[in-house]
């Protein structure tokens, strides 16, 4: 007994030695690797602050590095911001990437959706939908849903704030204007989260058990696979609130889709007239299914609404942000939008809807607050079979690859020096064009075969609703209001935009 003792005393002075040895030789790298534990420890540390963290730390490995979990846990990773790597992992070498079995486990509530699905099932859905997107039915219905929204809802609640002097949180209002348009877009069904007068403003279960799945998600990513697991079996932590909002999230699906195939007068997606277009009307009859597969419907309407919800509002919260703290910037996009459409015309704002390619700027705005704040911070694929990348890096079988979008806007070596800067004129050539930049570079939209089916259509939204907001109104943030980003798959702000909103006089 005492020999024993003497071995485990001597053994835990060689790893305490051996382990203080480690911390020295790496305590100023910016993400150590300490012995058994690996880099967990520092990143749970800095997890607060986790996309500057990373940024930091691939600014210092060149722009990949391999992150070491605790021992036995399984837990290795490759993480980059480099853009030939991206250009090798999304396009070039595309079939060896794909989403693999632990991200469909992490994001199980978008079930066999096009975001959580690989080769044939992920191109069948892929063709499905864009064959949809590309018809002028679906962008015209587009088009008046935002236009609806605008006029009967959000116009007149910011217009009302004005007048009350009210302080009010942007993102909730974006939050709520946004789950509204891409229910109606999807589903035909307005939940009506945005009221059109500063009332009590509803709670909708469904649109707040998105925001709690997001939060649950994030957690996935945090935790070893078999703890979270174990929760769920539980029911306890993270996993208690999952599985609650996928069942709200369940039943609000349910009978949002029931209902729209009990109505099959509303079916008319042969003509071409968006007020009687139903989207998963038309998806039924695109895909030639005899019987509806209301399995198929859900998982295609859950991706949707993720997509058109959260990507949209985050980017609306940023860019006004950035706007509204860059007056030269908001100056030049009111130019814009008079010079190109006849703003003293009763409807200018309807009508001139048709020439959103003319406001140039405008859209280099909306691209650099895209590349600076990337609604989908960080992206993971899995390796099939062993690679090389093109920075030299190895990549296993079954490892994953996780790309940093939101480091890869503030790489001096991708954007230039001024790389932290909000500036719009970087996505304007010379002769006063759009400049078109490869999407392995600017990747808030994907690249490669599973880039951004509805790019188009968001920048439409985008753009629409940035000249409603920007001509009519001032946003000023409130003096001492935090903004930075949440930590969460969803670049959120954490502490919300508080502003004040001022009637503009044009």
């Amino acid at each position: 007994m005492i020999y024993s003792l003497e071995y485990f005393a001597l053994f835990a002075a060689i790893i305490s030695f051996v382990s203080f040895h480690i911390w020295r030789i790496n305590r100023n790298l910016p993400i150590p690797n300490l012995p058994l534990l690996g880099m967990i420890p520092s990143i749970l540390f800095n997890v607060s602050n986790i996309h500057e963290y990373a940024t930091t730390a691939l600014k210092h490995y060149g722009g990949t590095f391999k992150v070491r979990g605790p021992l036995f846990t399984n837990i290795n990773f490759l993480i980059t911001s480099d853009p030939m790597n991206l250009h090798h992992v999304t396009s070039k070498n595309f079939v060896n990437y794909g989403k693999g079995s632990e991200f469909h486990e992490i994001f199980d509530i978008l079930g066999d959706g096009i975001f959580n699905s690989d080769s044939q099932k992920w191109k069948y859905q892929r063709n499905l939908l864009q064959s949809l997107f590309k018809q002028n039915i679906f962008e015209n219905f587009v088009r008046k849903v935002i236009h609806k929204k605008l006029d009967g809802f959000l116009l007149p609640l910011l217009n009302e704030v004005s007048e009350s002097r009210n302080v009010m949180d942007l993102q909730d209002i974006f939050q709520r204007f946004t789950f509204d348009s891409i229910c109606s877009i999807v589903l035909a069904f307005d939940p009506n989260c945005l009221p059109n007068k500063l009332t009590q403003f509803p709670e909708v279960a469904a649109e707040k058990a998105f925001n709690k799945t997001e939060d649950a998600i994030l957690y996935r990513h945090l935790v070893p696979r078999w703890f979270w697991k174990l929760q769920r079996w539980l029911r306890i932590g993270h996993e208690k609130d999952s599985i609650a909002c996928q069942q709200i999230l369940d039943k609000f699906l349910r009978d949002r889709i029931s209902s729209s195939q009990e109505e099959k007068s509303r079916f008319n997606y042969t003509k071409d007239d968006e007020s009687n277009f139903d989207m998963l009307k038309a998806l039924v009859e695109k895909s030639g299914m005899e019987q509806v597969d209301h399995k198929f419907l859900r998982d295609t309407a859950i991706n949707l609404l993720a997509a058109g919800r959260d990507t949209i509002n985050s980017t609306f919260c940023w860019f006004f942000w950035l706007v509204s703290t860059h007056p030269n910037v908001e100056t030049k996009i009111l130019g814009e939008i008079k010079a190109n459409f006849k703003t003293n015309e009763e409807n200018w704002f309807i009508s001139g809807m048709e020439d959103l390619d003319k406001l140039i700027y405008l859209h280099g705005a909306i691209c650099e607050a895209l590349r600076l704040f990337p609604p989908v911070p960080f992206e993971h694929k899995c390796a099939i079979k062993s690679d090389i990348l093109p920075s030299g890096d190895r990549v296993d079988a079954n490892t994953m690859v996780l790309y940093s979008i939101y480091s890869m806007g503030r790489m001096e070596q991708i954007w230039g020096n001024d790389c932290l800067e909000f500036k719009p004129e970087r996505w304007i050539s010379e002769k006063g064009m759009n400049i078109q930049v490869p999407s392995y570079k600017f990747m808030a939209f994907n690249a490669g075969p599973r880039s951004c089916l509805g790019k188009n259509i968001s920048f439409i939204q985008l753009k629409i609703i940035a000249i409603a907001l920007l001509w009519n109104f001032e946003f000023q943030v409130v003096e001492g209001h935090s903004v930075c980003p949440s930590v969460s798959i969803i670049l959120h702000m954490k502490h919300g935009l508080q502003v004040r909103v001022t009637k503009r006089s044009n």
